[in-house]
């Protein structure tokens, strides 16, 4: 595309990013295609978002670091050759919800899976969910002996499902999400609420039924393994999706279950802009990569669509050129004659 490119990966990744660098590198990459600038953020992006030359931004990171970064560039946006492109995939807080004719098996599975592979450390998790009354019995018992099962170690030993969390940072932010849980009577633990950080930074997969449709937990991206649960009365189908839609500021995945066609649909028009990626009866996460372009709206980020020409073309400069091969040769047109 004729872009030089400097990636500053996040600080806990860039052991993984010195790996991609040196494959691309085997491949042929040619020198100065792709600079790896490791370092703290304030350091490294002051000098890139002061520079002349800056043609675009790429960002995936926090919705407050992104929105500081659009900040830095539009209040100065004169000093720059030209216009930068920002392109943005934020936070997330994907949802999940059923209707009645969903199958509690594959409910509960996506629950699972959507809650707690990669200890929730995903921005696409299914952080929060939306179970009617009469569904809720089977599926709670199910998600119980689910978790019970949930195994959690080394990720070296496959037969774990969950690891530990990245950092010591990560670790303190979800633990207090936990511990504010254990001290609202609004919200019930129900399962997990248990964390280790003495060897590595472990956290049960935790499951919160809340009272409060709107509370904190159903709002805030947590990103760790905190599943939070509003169980609604069946008759409010409709008004509960709307509740969906505006109880949290992000607008990332999000996934329906449901063998209703009819709900189905409904469900996918009222949550038109509240999920960038949405599912129908599987988990929010795990786009396939070439398959299922990634992004959201809102506080989510831009939704340019990484993984898709719509993001593509972001970077790129159409030119459109005209070649004359009869010029006029007299400044008047037709029309100005004589009649």
């Amino acid at each position: 595309m004729g872009n030089a490119v400097i990636w500053k990966p996040a600080s806990s990744a860039v052991l993984p990013a010195y790996y991609i660098m040196k494959i691309l590198e085997e491949a042929g990459m040619p020198p100065g295609v792709i600079n790896m600038v490791p370092g703290p953020g304030p350091v490294v992006a002051p000098p890139v978002l002061n520079h002349l030359d800056l043609g675009g931004i790429h960002f995936t990171g926090s919705t407050y670091v992104f929105s500081s970064i659009w900040l830095a560039v539009g209040s100065d946006i004169r000093k720059y050759y030209s216009y930068p492109r920002i392109v943005g995939e934020t936070g997330g807080k994907g949802f999940i919800f059923a209707h009645t004719s969903a199958d509690p098996a594959v409910l509960a599975t996506g629950l699972i899976r959507g809650a707690f592979e990669y200890q929730g450390q995903k921005c696409s998790a299914a952080s929060r969910a939306y179970i009617p009354d009469s569904m809720w019995p089977e599926i709670k018992e199910r998600l119980l002996a689910d978790t019970a099962n949930i195994g959690m170690g080394d990720i070296r030993d496959f037969s774990n499902f969950m690891g530990a969390v990245i950092d010591e940072g990560a670790f303190k932010t979800i633990t207090g999400y936990i511990d504010y849980a254990k001290n609202n009577p609004d919200l019930d633990i129900i399962a997990g609420g248990g964390y280790d950080g003495s060897e590595g930074y472990f956290i049960e997969p935790t499951i919160i039924v809340s009272k409060d449709p709107s509370s904190r937990l159903m709002q805030e991206e947590i990103f760790g393994p905190v599943l939070t649960i509003c169980v609604y009365p069946e008759h409010t189908f409709d008004e509960t999706l709307e509740l969906c839609d505006t109880t949290s500021p992000y607008a990332l995945t999000g996934a329906i279950f449901a063998q209703d066609r009819r709900a189905i649909v409904k469900a996918t028009n009222v949550l038109r802009h509240a999920a960038g990626n949405f599912y129908i009866n599987d988990k929010p996460t795990g786009a396939v990569v070439g398959q299922q372009p990634f992004g959201g709206s809102r506080a989510s980020g831009t939704n340019d669509k990484a993984g898709s020409w719509i993001n593509l073309e972001r970077w790129i400069s159409p030119r459109s050129i005209k070649e004359n091969f009869l010029p006029p040769t007299d400044f008047r047109y037709p029309y100005m004659g004589d009649e």
